[in-house]
C-alpha cells in the first residue's frame, strides 16, 4: 500500500487518472485534447468518489475568459452528485452565449467519464 502511494504521488499531474485519498481524479488534458471549444480544447479535472461525481474543475484553457466564466459558473456543477452512468446518459443543457465552449465541455466530460469507467481500480 505504501509503495502504491509513493508511486501515485510521483506521477506527473497530467496523468489521466490519479487518486487523492478515496477520490479518483480524471484529468482530461490528454484524453480530450482534440475536442475543440470556440478557440481550443477545454481540459477538465473530474473528481469521483463512490462512483459519484463530486465536482468538475476547469483547467487553464484559451477560451474567451468572459464567456468561459459563464460555463464555469453555470455548467460545471450540473453533474455534481450524479453517478457516472447517469452523467453519461444525461442531456445537460449548455450555456447561452457560450455554445462552442459548452459543447466542448460536455464532450470532454463524457470522454473523461468513459475513461474512468474503463480504467478505474
Amino acid at each position: 500500500m505504501a509503495v502504491a502511494a509513493v508511486l501515485l504521488s510521483a506521477m506527473p499531474a497530467d496523468q489521466p487518472i490519479t487518486k487523492e485519498g478515496k477520490t479518483t481524479v480524471v484529468n482530461t488534458t490528454k484524453l480530450a485534447s482534440s475536442v475543440q471549444g470556440y478557440v481550443d480544447a477545454t481540459p477538465l479535472k473530474i473528481y469521483i468518489a463512490g462512483n459519484k461525481i463530486l465536482r468538475i474543475e476547469a483547467l487553464p484553457n484559451k477560451e474567451t475568459p468572459r464567456y468561459f466564466q459563464k460555463v464555469k459558473k453555470q455548467l460545471l456543477s450540473r453533474w455534481n452528485g450524479m453517478t457516472v452512468n447517469k452523467a453519461l446518459k444525461a442531456n445537460v443543457d449548455g450555456v447561452t452565449g457560450a455554445t462552442y465552449s459548452s459543447d466542448a465541455v460536455k464532450k470532454t466530460v463524457k470522454i473523461g467519464l468513459n475513461y474512468y469507467k474503463s480504467h478505474k481500480h
